[in-house]
């Protein structure tokens, strides 16, 4: 996998110190296609003079520009505001947070990844499950393979979540869910984003029969109804805050 090397430049230059800076996107879902962006998305630190005077600071920073014909698209949350995403059953955060592909860190990464273990609920099935119904109505009305491709993987993880309590993205690692033709479709898409989809009969089929099992790996979790990590969260981000 090529990341361009000047990544960490990216994160070391915002106009706000970043808690972690990591990969997402379709490099971390196990496909990136050649001409892929690189999706750049993390956790600022407002300083407290922006938190509780009259003038706040932005809770979401959003850019995206291209440096040496790749295009790079950056995401950042404050701290504060990612905490509460991720007691909101947000499946997108913790992937961002959980993601291999580390551009920045900081001790604040480290505990946050510490205590996502203590985000995770049944819930969570709900935000895979919404988001394979979305891809799978684009890939309807486009054709394109790509949310095909994120229809599966969505379900994959969110399966994979709900029978293990381990958050795993990419689909390369998740090719059990899946019907066998995975792999292909896979190889395809990483030589274009944005290229049409191989004639699959079964994949409506498949589709059912992966979203079935991810309702029956919810109903038979595990996982708590609720998230454990509000007091802990809470505390970090005070002392972060009154320590900036």
């Amino acid at each position: 996998m090529n990341l361009p090397g000047w990544l960490e430049e990216v994160a070391a230059s915002q106009p706000h110190p970043l808690a972690f800076a990591t990969v997402s996107g379709a490099h971390l879902y196990g496909f990136p296609s050649v001409d892929s962006d690189v999706d750049l998305r993390g956790v600022h630190r407002l300083p407290l003079e922006e938190v509780v005077g009259l003038r706040t600071g932005p809770e979401t920073l959003e850019r995206t520009w291209t440096r040496d014909g790749v295009e790079v698209d950056l995401v950042t949350h404050d701290l504060a505001k990612f905490c509460r995403l991720l007691l909101n059953r947000n499946g997108y955060v913790l992937e961002q947070l959980l993601s291999p592909l580390v551009v920045a860190s900081s001790p604040v990464h480290e505990e946050l990844v510490a205590l996502a273990p203590r985000c995770l609920t049944r819930h969570h099935a709900h935000h895979y499950l919404g988001f394979a119904r979305t891809q799978w109505r684009l890939h309807a009305q486009s054709g394109e393979l790509k949310p095909l491709l994120y229809t599966f993987r969505v379900l994959a993880t969110g399966t994979h979540l709900m029978r293990t309590g381990e958050v795993v993205a990419d689909l390369t690692r998740l090719y059990s869910y899946g019907p066998p033709y995975l792999p292909e479709l896979v190889a395809a898409k990483r030589e274009a984003e944005h290229g049409a989809a191989p004639s699959v009969a079964s994949a409506e089929q498949d589709v059912a029969r992966m979203t079935a099992a991810l309702e029956s790996a919810r109903d038979g979790s595990s996982l708590p109804e609720a998230a454990t990590a509000q007091d802990a969260l809470h505390a970090l981000v005070v002392r972060i805050r009154l320590n900036s």
